[in-house]
């Protein structure tokens, strides 16, 4: 075929095709899998349903369990810290991956972690790298240009057992981010305010879920931490996942990972993530623009990441709103949360402060809420917490006396798990149920009851997070990060 007529294609387009197996029918791929997740919550059931089918894992070397979403993090935790229905779970998906030769970060492993933590970690999750987890938020992992989506125990059960899976090959978009990010605004603002603009359901035009490469001058800014951030929400947008192509930056920030190439393979492996790029005139089923010069830290004010606004704004009136099902969806959020029309974000008080979960627990999310929290200390009337996403991140944390800075600022410092990024996460923050406290959090999700029942949760950065656990109420990091 002359050069001329190969068509443009996108990094989606260059990751799918290097892993298709066969297209049974249009529309359709089976791809080969590279990488399995499974984790304690819905694990044990994949591989007892597997094993009851008579079938064991293909590939158990390319499949990885972590335990994670119902376990304590409580310091000193052990099998007694968590509840009854946890540990069976925890017993039981240990077991079962230990049978089935699957390399498990268990509790007592000191590279245990929130599995979407683990896997960049480790460089187990590469670029070009397709990857596969029971968990919605599996895309986390795009960050470095790796294909990774959420899927279903069923899915997870035919990956298992076969390293492939049958996949709808999805429309594509591009994202893109210009300007340049002003101070103290940061990855999660980005997500925050290209949901609250575009809504829940912006990364599925025509109730389709599309492939997100997150591109543009902010976005090559940004930290692969930020970067991973970024595409851990793709999915709050609707989206079927999110990546950003590799460049020097995931190089650099991949070298040396325990799973990662070495040497001469690492050369030819950094040569082929290189070119993981999309062509200039290639082709979009859908695109959007958003510029950051201008963006202030994002606040969410209802119950859905699109409800989500300027830290210093104000919560918008449902009435405004034309489509009738939104607006009595915002009407319901301003109930539960307590809200008026016209009030500002910034002023209202909190009773609780988290940072954690995939979205928020790395170490560089760490070492910017320590630095805003040196000398200073918590309002008293706030409950804060800190949960690392893995233990490496708290010990790495530890090596560097972060963690004497929060407890020294009033914050609880735990062992890693997802924690209070759910209300059945193992934790809670000790309100009474159906207390209604009020949260500020570095979390994914704030939908009714996502931290307890009754607890109305906003979501922002680590940033905002502490400054308005330093003030007792929502405030704007803006001046902390000045003074």
């Amino acid at each position: 075929m002359n050069r001329l007529s190969v068509p443009a294609r996108t990094i989606i387009d260059r990751i799918w095709d290097a892993h298709v197996v066969a297209r049974p029918e249009p529309g359709q791929a089976l791809l080969a899998i590279d990488r399995i997740f499974l984790h304690e919550r819905t694990g044990p059931a994949l591989l007892a349903g597997l094993a009851a089918s008579g079938r064991a894992p293909r590939h158990p070397a390319r499949i990885f369990g972590v335990m994670d979403h119902i376990v304590s993090t409580l310091p000193g935790r052990n099998e007694l810290s968590h509840g009854p229905s946890a540990r069976s779970f925890i017993t039981e998906f240990r077991n079962s991956a230990r049978s089935a030769g699957i390399r498990l970060f268990d509790l007592d492993d000191r590279l245990q972690g929130i599995v979407h933590v683990v896997s960049p970690e480790q460089g187990l999750a590469l670029p070009g790298l397709t990857l596969v987890c029971p968990d919605s938020h599996t895309g986390t992992v795009g960050g470095l240009g790796a294909l990774a989506w959420g899927i279903g125990s069923t899915e997870g059960e035919h990956a298992v057992a076969t390293g492939t899976l049958l996949t709808p090959e999805p429309k594509r978009m591009r994202v893109r981010f210009d300007g340049v990010l002003p101070g103290g605004v940061v990855a999660k603002d980005m997500i925050l305010a290209l949901i609250g603009r575009f809504g829940a359901s912006g990364g599925a035009p025509g109730g389709v879920a599309h492939a997100i490469e997150f591109a543009g001058p902010a976005v090559r800014a940004l930290p692969i931490e930020g970067r991973l951030t970024l595409c851990n929400m793709a999915v709050e947008f609707g989206a079927w996942t999110g990546l950003v192509a590799p460049d020097e930056d995931t190089l650099q920030w991949v070298a040396g990972r325990p799973h990662a190439p070495q040497g001469a393979h690492f050369d030819q492996a950094a040569a082929h993530w290189l070119a993981l790029r999309s062509d200039d005139d290639a082709a979009w089923d859908a695109e959007i623009t958003l510029d950051v010069a201008n963006l202030a830290p994002q606040v969410s004010w209802g119950t859905s990441p699109e409800h989500t606004g300027g830290v210093d704004g104000i919560v918008p009136d449902p009435s405004q709103e034309a489509d009738a099902a939104r607006r009595r969806a915002c009407e319901q959020a301003l109930a539960y949360m307590a809200l008026k029309p016209g009030q500002s974000l910034a002023g209202t008080p909190i009773d609780a402060a988290f940072i954690g979960s995939c979205t928020n627990s790395r170490l560089s999310d760490l070492r910017a809420a320590a630095a805003m929290l040196r000398g200073a200390k918590v309002a008293p009337s706030v409950k804060a917490i800190v949960v690392p996403g893995s233990m490496p991140v708290k010990a790495a944390a530890e090596a560097e006396g972060l963690h004497r800075v929060f407890e020294d600022a009033g914050f609880e410092w735990r062992a890693s798990g997802c924690s209070l990024c759910f209300f059945s996460g193992g934790d809670s923050f000790g309100f009474a149920e159906g207390s209604a406290r009020r949260v500020i959090s570095s979390t994914n999700r704030n939908f009714e009851g996502r931290q307890g029942p009754g607890v109305r949760t906003h979501l922002a950065s680590p940033l905002t997070v502490v400054a308005s656990a330093l003030a007792g109420h929502i405030t704007d990091p803006r001046p902390y990060l000045e003074s």
